[in-house]
């Protein structure tokens, strides 16, 4: 059996010399009992171990992933057994620690004391994925990733120079509070050269005086406050949109929370020309125009960060319709873990996105969460080691770890000429934001085929939609069965209210939820409360189907299937689909039955084999 040598078993032995005989025999059993090759057979002595014991994984997970980190030298076993999907992230670093007798701990930005915080250098933190958290009484608590880095806990200690405490922490939430923390510099650059268009200077026939008493009226400290009133009540709601809306006499404030839209108290109707001007001059936009649409941008300090907000000018009967959208970050900083995926859906997912090339489709209507589903796909991927690149129409979320290409059509910058010259870029991961003809799909297959991993979205109702959909568009069917590995449908539900949950006081359909194997007396809903705005609902989560494209699918690919067919096939091949992963959620009482019929399309109910 392995063992170390104890300091214990060198006391009292003599120097070796020139003058001492040493005995070969005896020489060779110390150092048998110092190091011994393992056997396929012998117990594990890392991480690995306490999964084993505890049943996480079992002898043949084990084998599986030491024949993986053979053919993949830079692998560790708990690596292996990742990218085999037998664990994920969590489970392999709740099981490092243990091993290393530290506990393990998720932390967010709120966590984190700023002034421990700099007592090592934003560079280093997050290069090495290891930061300090708080100070206990003169022990610096130290979060780190790989506890196994003994040089790395000591150059922790020499920079630090005061006692230190470990925990074990995920990479990605050291890579999200990095974010948080790190000031933005490039918002006084960004400003300027957001002042510069190509339309800037034109002949505008206009009424003078009119648009400087507009000018005028928006630069008043009433209107001002409001204004910055709306945001920041918007960002402290959760709101995603932030709808100004003129009527004849009188003007409609709405908030978009949770997928609906809320009323809001709204300034006198005849303020709103001036809100709107306002609105404009944040977003360096033409004030003196209110005959076209305008889009524009405003990057903004609310609640101490910062927050990207689009807004666009659409003129209506009574004025200008103005709709703000909030781009937070904080909504996109979601692990994997927490966007709702059921336990098998997320091994397999996490799976399809560490394959080396192929395809992998997010789709769904649009304000069902693709984006986010994307970027938290993109932060469980190593940013240091893999050319990461991205090509979206807006981007929506700044990444620091890959590189983010804007699409400008008006000046040829489209999908197809972006993704053609990132190709030249040597990529090994590329998220296209969104499939949107035959050209962006065919260079996207082609990509695919010659080693590269593509992630991208589809407006589809459903996973077996999408491969229609590319039929449709052009795209041979045995491209689409060669590069195509898996497609991810999802929608957002509402979330019932963790603070006015009760059981359901009216009775649902008993005969679906008996269709669908859900319990009648375990379904729940919320009251109401002040903290849901009576609404019973707080917060929302995904509801997913996940179609992995397996060789007998590649085959009913290649004949060019119906929608029908594909469908069919799906239901047989055990598919769980939208409505079923959100009837198994009303089951754990996590959302209400109501919510998954808004959100999903009829389907034939299962059988109970299929249920089950």
């Amino acid at each position: 059996m392995n063992r170390d040598l104890a300091p214990s078993e060198l006391d009292g032995q003599p120097p070796l010399g020139n003058e001492l005989t040493i005995d070969e025999a005896a020489l060779n059993v110390q150092f048998d009992e110092l190091w011994r090759p393992d056997s396929p057979s012998s117990l594990p002595r890392g991480p690995e171990s306490v999964l084993l014991t505890t049943g996480a994984i079992t002898q043949a997970d084990l084998e599986a992933a030491d024949a993986r980190r053979r053919e993949m030298p830079h692998l560790t076993i708990m690596q292996a057994l990742q990218k085999l999907g037998v664990i994920d992230e969590t489970a392999a670093l709740r099981a490092t620690a243990e091993y290393f007798k530290l506990p393990f701990r998720e932390i967010t930005g709120e966590d984190i004391d700023e002034h421990t915080y700099q007592m090592l250098p934003a560079e280093f933190v997050k290069g090495r994925n290891v930061i300090p958290i708080h100070n206990e009484e003169g022990t610096i608590l130290i979060g780190i990733s790989d506890p196994a880095n003994i040089f790395l806990i000591d150059e922790v200690r020499r920079r630090i120079k005061q006692t230190i405490k470990l925990t074990v922490v995920p990479p990605a939430q050291i890579q999200r509070v990095v974010e948080d923390m790190t000031p933005d510099q490039d918002v006084q650059i960004d400003e300027i050269i957001s002042d510069i268009g190509d339309e800037d200077v034109e002949v505008v026939e206009t009424d003078e005086a009119e648009v400087t008493d507009l000018e005028k009226m928006a630069g008043e400290s009433p209107v001002i406050r409001y204004v910055n009133f709306l945001i920041t009540d918007a960002v402290k709601q959760g709101a995603s949109d932030i709808h100004i809306e003129p009527g004849e006499k009188a003007m409609k404030v709405r908030y978009r929370i949770d997928g609906i839209l809320f009323e809001q108290n709204a300034a006198p109707w005849q303020l709103h020309p001036a809100i709107v001007s306002r609105l404009k001059i944040m977003a360096n936009l033409d004030i003196s125009e209110r005959r076209l649409p305008q889009d524009g941008r405003i990057r903004a300090m609310v609640h101490g960060r910062h927050v990207d907000l689009r807004v666009s000018i659409l003129p209506i009967t009574h004025g200008e319709k103005c709709v703000i959208r909030i781009l937070d970050n904080r909504s996109i900083l979601v692990g994997m873990e927490q966007l709702g995926m059921a336990a098998d859906t997320l091994a397999a997912f996490q799976h399809q996105i560490q394959e080396p090339h192929g395809i992998v489709i997010v789709t769904g209507s649009t304000g069902s969460g693709k984006t986010t589903t994307l970027y938290s796909a993109l932060r469980t991927m190593d940013g240091q080691r893999l050319n990461i690149s991205t090509v979206e129409d807006p981007v929506e979320y700044e990444l620091a770890f890959c590189n983010q290409v804007n699409v400008i059509e008006k000046i040829g910058m489209t999908f197809p000429a972006a993704l053609r010259s990132l190709l030249r870029q040597d990529p090994d991961v590329v998220m296209l934001g969104e499939i949107r003809d035959e050209e962006t799909a065919r260079i996207a297959v082609q990509a695919a085929l010659t080693g590269h991993l593509v992630l991208s979205t589809l407006h589809t109702n459903d996973a077996a939609s999408s491969i229609t959909r590319l039929i449709n568009v052009g795209i041979e069917p045995y491209l689409i069965a060669a590069a195509v590995n898996a497609i991810l449908a999802q929608r957002l539900v509402r979330r019932i209210c963790e603070h006015c949950r009760r059981p359901a006081t009216t009775a649902p359909d008993s005969a679906l939820l008996e269709a669908y194997g859900v319990d009648p007396a375990g379904v729940c809903e919320g009251a109401g409360c002040d903290h849901c705005r009576h609404t019973g609902y707080a917060g929302r989560l995904g509801i997913y189907e996940l179609l992995t494209i397996d060789d007998m699918l590649r085959d009913l690919v290649t004949s060019n299937p119906s929608l029908t067919e594909l469908r069919r096939h799906c239901h047989t091949s055990g598919m769980r689909s939208m409505r079923q992963d959100g009837m198994a959620k009303v089951a754990e009482g996590r959302t209400t039955v109501e919510e998954i019929l808004r959100v999903t399309e009829t389907e034939e109910l299962p059988t109970a084999a299929a249920t089950a």
